[in-house]
């Protein structure tokens, strides 16, 4: 034993921690990067559940509507609120998108820096958002989008004037 207390004879205990600590830590960002890529899906199955649920709703008040009496500014009304209901869900979903890719970037940046740090720099690039056509993320929110506004135009454009 030396006069600093340190035993020699021992490994060096702290550099096998480090690598199975940075062996465990890319295994973690592994794992939440495949979590974000299953969200955007979990998030799609949610839209078009809820989506189907409210646009039948729609269709049910519009056809059932003449049939029972409803006055038909209560349809129009009615309509238009399941309308903004399908929008608040298309919002949520599509933030939650933005959310996840954000959360995907700083993941990528850290598994970009662990791997650059224990295999070499410039093994692995970091991510870049000028891909972002390459993504399935942007053609979920571009479906969303359009979805939306296709159902807008719809409701207002042939809905409503036959409402009345």
């Amino acid at each position: 034993m030396s006069n600093t207390g340190i035993d020699m004879q021992k490994p060096n205990l702290g550099a096998e921690r480090g690598a199975e600590f940075k062996l465990e830590r890319y295994k973690y960002i592994l794992k939440e990067i495949r979590f974000l890529n299953e969200n955007v899906h979990k998030y799609l199955s949610l839209f078009q559940a809820l989506a189907t649920a409210v646009v039948g709703g729609a269709a049910a008040v519009f056809v059932v509507g003449r049939k029972v009496g409803i006055d038909p500014k209560i349809t129009t009304i009615t309509i238009r609120a399941l309308l903004a209901l399908l929008a608040v869900l298309a919002l949520f979903v599509v933030l939650s998108v933005l959310a996840g890719i954000f959360s995907w970037f700083d993941y990528r940046r850290e598994e970009v820096a662990l791997v650059n740090e224990v295999v070499g720099p410039g093994f692995r690039n970091p991510p870049r958002a000028r891909n972002f056509w390459r993504w399935s993320e942007t053609y979920v929110v571009v479906l969303m989008l359009i979805i939306v506004v296709a159902a807008y135009l719809f409701v207002e454009q042939v809905i409503v004037p036959a409402i009345k």
